[in-house]
């Protein structure tokens, strides 16, 4: 290598490493906001449970014959006031039977975000992923409650 060419890949290298230098120091872009449980309710829940959680989704039709879902915006009204956020946890990861949901040997939502974890990190914890969908889907149920 010459002296010219050791000059190029110098100024070369040293312009690569201003441009990832300046790059890194550029703040993020601001973060849109998502609403995360409002997002997993409308895709997991809403089909049953209907937009507004008074049980009358499009797929009721099709549950087990005599299946009355629960009015959601209802839930701390009938527990005295008191939103029962430890049930709702517990329903929804599998851990309460729910008959539409199937045998209590079968936790539907706690296993699909366990399951779907590795998909959009393989560095998550399953558990920890699951914890967290579900805690953003129960504080939206929070949400739905009457006023």
């Amino acid at each position: 290598m010459n002296g010219q060419s050791i000059r190029a890949a110098t100024v070369g290298a040293i312009a690569l490493g201003a441009i990832a230098i300046a790059h890194a120091q550029q703040p993020a872009a601001p973060a849109q906001n998502v609403d995360v449980g409002k997002s997993e309710y409308d895709a997991h829940c809403a089909q049953c449970h209907g937009l507004n959680g008074k049980g009358h989704g499009p797929y009721v039709p099709m549950l087990k014959a005599g299946t009355v879902l629960p009015d959601l915006t209802t839930l701390a009204k009938n527990n005295n006031g008191v939103f029962p956020v430890q049930h709702i946890v517990e329903t929804i990861d599998g851990r309460v039977p729910v008959g539409a949901h199937g045998p209590r040997d079968m936790p539907i939502w706690g296993q699909f975000y366990k399951a779907q974890s590795p998909g959009v990190n393989p560095d998550y914890n399953p558990d920890a992923f699951a914890r967290v969908k579900i805690l953003f889907l129960t504080e939206y149920i929070y949400r739905l409650q009457a006023k």
